[in-house]
């Protein structure tokens, strides 16, 4: 069956921010789809609200709206773009529903657009929790004993009947938020609520316990013809009651016979044929008794699903671009395979390796949140590692994930894996209860005896796993009672995937000790490539990972080549800007005739693409596989600028080692982490800094806090996303924070600096050849200063920010550049306060800030880095003066915090927002309402404003209460800030504290009395009272700020549309009204 021809433009609906729950696995998938409809000739129209993602770069599709994802504007895309068809499968949770409220209000019908992949009565059927079970049960599969509720008396009777402990699962959400395992009455009743709050449709679904069964997903193809593929088998190695999202993963599936598999295999069949997914893929979850078989259907997701990256990355297979080929028409195997290319796509993916995934987790961000994991998603970002045996991928997924392990190996503290000591009863305990740490944990257990009986008893782990992991701890036994390391014995510990590092502290030699006797021996890695039929069919793309096996495949190619590090798996601090900073160097690059290999971890990202570089090695991003790499491929240098911290630490071993280092020298890197170097360098170009000192000792800290004088912002050095930092107001608090947050030694100093309260901060970014400097942007910080630059909300072009401050910045920006010799990106950091300009902190890299600068201005600075960085002067590319665009984009930050609802929301100098996104807009306030509204923290048009402000915020909050109260809000505010207003003019009714009376502040926003609340911190931490009312500002979608400057922005925005109706506009309109000396394209 040919494409369709009676249809010419699509729409796609990308997934916008970056959340739990929904990661950059749909920018993947949204991108490769984009791609891939545009390759047959339709027009693409694209909206998504996300900045960072490189789907949202110009060139992907023909008109790209970077918008709110709501009903409302993507309404208004499709009144302007008149689209054929909407494609709602390739952006997560959030494109489902916004495309099933289109359907159901009308407006698709009433624009003539037709839903494709998936109409609404598949979508439906599937994410209705009432409808997919009467699916399930007409073609005789079982679901799990328990029924719908839409109320919380609905949910009580029906756990009557199911139990405890009860599993609660929300309807139309995303990675299980909302929902939870509930033990009694009081956690039953909470979770509910919090279900019916989060489910578009009020629904929740309660289900009998399946704690401890083992869980499994399939990933499914099916086309127009009826012709199904499974593409992958995918086994947790958690049991129920673990988000397979925080999960370790396994593909294919490990413990399942034959038999077992067959039955999923058909029940899967059987469920995207009742659900009607006619042409694209789906994600089928089973759960399977480990006593007696029995299995359960647990859900599916009539799209793309986060699992979907993955298994695409695992097989080689590519789900999302063949499932926007079905969408538009094709059978399975009328598309070719595009690793093999000599196979269709109807051939299923054959695997003769194993998979391992393992998920990064972030609650050291959020310390008094529980690190225990649930069937509500709390992971931020996952690595991925292949082996040949499932050993070797497990010690390779852990050591791909960043987090100071080298393999399986247990923490040098007892707290680093989350024990109070080591007794067998704390060891019992915490093993019940998942963490993040509880493979640490395990460990542990078997060092002091436990077996494996015994822990599959305490976790339900299936005891193949527990046997692997018992085998690896026999092998390292073996390995350090030998008397002599051979090449056999050497080659046999490799092979379970030990590091050079595991193997030299398990005989008390250095990693560069061993690695050299390794060599010596002879013993390197084999590369295999990623083939998708077990070696049957030759494949045509070099998809590559390491192992220990005797024959490499995909030699080197000979040609002019150059190595990209990526950036590893996501986290806070360093997301998926830095991908896409990746992504645009390996694109340009590969336009000047470079051979580019690129080398991560992560498959979620579009990175490890398979057709993004000429060369993927999916790979842990550490100086043994880095190094393994570069001396194989010996390329002409290696790109470490661009994939944040991750390959920064790894700059001065590779210097060591004689690698080229591209771009700005591993030197001048060092110099703007070293305090004492970079002090030298603003001195001599009389650029001002804070008052500032390193300690390397708290008697040290103390000191230089004492001379710098309070408030002093304290950190460590050497890391990203403010890991760690803190406003310290008093020797006492010091004191407290060295004890709480970081360790101190004279190879980890801290930093500290005075703290410019009431200060403005802005960033500047700039590219360098060499020789010229060209500014890509300036960047003012909406919020305060003291609140981390990932976590304001900025603009560009600064809007309080006079022309002689911005002088100033480029100047010093310009003079740094040259001063450190950069070659490629700096962001420089400054505050402005009193009309003085100081210099926060400068990194001579590329910087999250970026892909919003690039998109803004319209130029791809990433590129232009990369080929600055092989060799071109700016000068010849073109880009040779800064752009000054005539309209205003606003950055905001998107955070976590309805997952963490036990941490009190106040916005700070460390890091915690997972995502961001862009408003565009011809003036300043309107800008920043879509911002606001696409961070879902949409601004009232009207109603009831709430203020509770801290004696210094008082003057300041004046003017900006009396603008919402002119606008026809009714105020309200506590005793204090209220009689401060009412003696200004303001009317203002009194709302008591929390602690005061009834009714008071969570009353009011409970009852939809206020639609908005300004509260800035009283004192050094935050009151009781505040932090509660913040946390039922989120638990009821109340928009809150913490700053003043946010709170007169909103007020601006408010404004703006009170003036005029919202509309859209794409981003080559408006880059069209830029005007360029020369197109830097």
């Amino acid at each position: 069956m040919p494409k369709r021809t009676d249809i010419h433009r699509i729409l796609v609906i990308g997934s916008g921010p970056i959340v739990i729950g929904q990661g950059a696995e749909f920018d993947y998938s949204g991108t490769q789809a984009t791609k891939a409809l545009k390759e047959e000739g339709y027009e693409v129209i694209l909206i998504n609200s996300n900045p960072a993602t490189i789907m949202t770069d110009p060139e992907f599709a023909d008109a790209t709206y970077v918008e709110p994802v709501t009903p409302q504007f993507v309404e208004l895309v499709i009144q302007k773009e008149r689209p054929d068809a909407l494609l709602p499968t390739m952006g997560g949770q959030t494109a489902l529903n916004v495309a099933m409220s289109l359907s159901q209000n009308g407006v698709l019908a009433k624009y003539g657009v037709e839903l494709i992949g998936a109409d609404e009565r598949a979508i439906r059927t599937a994410e209705d929790r009432a409808l997919f079970n009467q699916a399930m049960k007409r073609i005789g599969l079982q679901v799990a004993r328990g029924g719908t509720a839409t109320t919380l008396d609905e949910a009580l009777v029906l756990v009557e009947d199911t139990g405890f402990p009860s599993i609660i699962r929300p309807a139309f959400t995303l990675g299980g938020s909302g929902g939870g395992i509930a033990y009694n009455r009081d956690e039953f009743e909470e979770i509910v609520k919090r279900g019916l709050d989060l489910s578009p449709m009020s629904q929740v679904l309660v289900e009998r316990s399946l704690i401890g069964w083992k869980e499994f997903e399939l990933e499914v193809m099916r086309d127009a013809a009826d012709n199904v593929v499974i593409v992958c088998s995918i086994e947790n190695i958690d049991p129920m009651g673990v988000h397979t999202g925080d999960s370790i993963t396994v593909a294919p599936a490990m413990t399942l016979t034959d038999r077992e598999y067959q039955v999923m295999r058909d029940a899967s069949v059987a469920i995207i044929r009742e659900i009607g997914v006619a042409a694209g893929g789906c994600n089928i979850q089973f759960a399977v008794n480990p006593a007696d078989g029995e299995m359960i259907v647990i859900e599916m997701n009539p799209r793309v699903s986060r699992s979907s990256a993955l298994a695409s990355k695992a097989t080689g297979f590519p789900i999302a671009r063949i499932g926007a080929k079905l969408a538009v028409g094709y059978r399975l195997d009328e598309i070719p395979n595009d690793i093999t290319r000599t196979t269709p796509a109807s051939f299923e993916p054959v695997l003769d390796y194993v998979v391992v995934k393992c998920p990064r987790f972030a609650f050291e961000k959020f310390t008094s949140a529980k690190a225990h994991l649930t069937t509500q998603m709390q992971s931020v970002g996952e690595s991925m590692a292949i082996g040949r045996t499932f050993k070797e991928a497990f010690q390779k997924g852990l050591r791909g994930l960043e987090i100071g392990r080298s393999g399986w190996e247990i923490g040098s503290r007892l707290i680093d894996d989350r024990l109070a000591d080591d007794s067998a009863d704390t060891l019992r305990a915490a093993l019940r209860q998942p963490t993040p740490e509880r493979m640490f944990q395990i460990k542990r257990a078997m060092l002091a005896g436990f077996t494996v009986a015994e822990i599959f008893e305490l976790t339900w782990i299936d005891p193949w796993f527990l046997e692997q992991l018992h085998e690896l701890i026999e092998a390292e036994r073996r390995w350090t009672a030998l008397d002599e390391v051979t090449a056999f014995e050497m080659r046999r510990m490799k092979r379970m995937g030990f590091s050079d590092r595991q193997l030299g502290d398990l005989r008390d030699m250095s990693e560069g000790e061993m690695r050299a006797h390794r060599w010596a021996l002879g013993v390197r890695p084999a590369y295999k490539m990623v083939d998708t039929c077990a070696g049957e069919f030759p494949s045509a793309t070099p998809y590559l990972y390491g192992s220990y096996d005797e024959e490499s495949e995909a030699p080197p190619t000979g040609r002019k080549s150059i190595v990209i590090l990526g950036s590893g798996p996501n986290r806070i601090g360093q997301g998926v800007e830095f991908d896409y900073c990746c992504v645009r160097a390996s694109l340009a690059l590969r336009e000047q005739g470079f051979e580019t290999i690129m080398v991560n971890s992560n498959p979620e990202t579009v990175s490890t693409d398979f057709d993004i570089s000429d060369k993927l090695y999916f790979e842990p991003l550490t100086l043994e596989h880095v190094l393994e790499i570069v001396d194989r491929e010996q390329p002409v240098g290696v790109i470490v600028q661009l994939g944040g911290q991750t390959p920064l630490k790894l700059t001065r071993g590779l210097e060591a080692a004689g690698v080229h280092i591209l771009g700005t020298s591993p030197d001048a890197i060092d110099i703007a982490e070293d305090r004492q170097r970079f002090d030298a360098i603003a001195r001599k170009l009389g650029i001002r800094q804070p008052e500032n000192g390193t300690a390397t000792s708290i008697a040290g800290a103390v000191e230089a806090a004492t001379r710098i004088g309070y408030p002093v912002l304290v950190r460590p050095s050497y890391v990203l996303g403010g890991r760690a930092m803190e406003i310290v107001y008093d020797e006492d608090s010091l004191r407290d924070y060295f004890e709480r947050a970081v360790r101190v030694s004279e190879d980890r100093p801290v930093l500290i600096d005075q703290f410019l309260e009431d200060a403005f901060e802005a960033d500047v970014d700039a590219i360098s050849d060499g020789d010229q400097v060209v500014i890509g942007g300036i960047m003012q910080h909406i919020e305060d200063a003291g609140i981390h630059s990932g976590d304001s909300a900025c603009v560009l072009p600064p809007y309080l920010i006079g022309e002689e401050e911005q002088e100033t910045m480029r100047g010093h920006t310009v003079a740094l550049a040259e001063a450190l010799g950069v070659v490629g990106l700096i962001n420089v950091q400054y505050a402005i306060k009193n009309g003085v300009v100081y210099v926060l902190e400068v990194n001579p890299r590329g910087s999250r800030t970026i892909p919003f600068v690039s998109k803004t201005i319209g130029v791809p600075l990433a590129s232009i880095a990369a080929r600055v960085m092989a060799g071109e002067k700016l000068a010849d590319i073109g880009f040779t003066e800064e752009v000054l665009p005539p309209y205003v984009a606003v950055k905001e930050a998107v955070f976590p915090f309805n997952k963490f609802r036990e941490f009190d929301p106040i916005l700070g100098p460390e890091m915690r927002s997972t995502g961001e996104v862009m408003g565009t807009s011809e003036s300043f306030g309107s800008a920043f309402y879509k911002a606001q509204l696409a961070a879902d923290n949409g601004l009232p048009m009207s109603g009831g404003i709430f203020v509770s402000v801290n004696d210094s915020d008082k003057a300041s909050v004046t003017p900006i209460v009396r603008r919402f109260h002119e606008l026809g809000f009714d105020i309200h505010a506590t005793e204090g800030t209220g009689r401060h207003l009412r003696k200004l003019g303001i009317p203002v009714k009194r709302v008591y504290k929390v602690h005061e009376g009834r009714p008071h502040v969570i009353d009011l926003i409970v009852n939809g009395t206020v639609q908005l609340l300004i509260n800035t911190p009283m004192g050094k931490r935050a009151q009781k009272d505040d932090y509660s009312m913040r946390q039922a500002a989120i638990a009821h979608h109340v928009p809150y700020t913490t700053t003043l400057s946010a709170a007169s922005a909103a007020c601006d925005a408010v404004l703006a549309m009170r003036s005029r109706p919202a509309s859209v506009t794409s981003l080559q309109e408006w880059h069209a009204r830029i005007e360029k000396p020369v197109a830097a394209r």
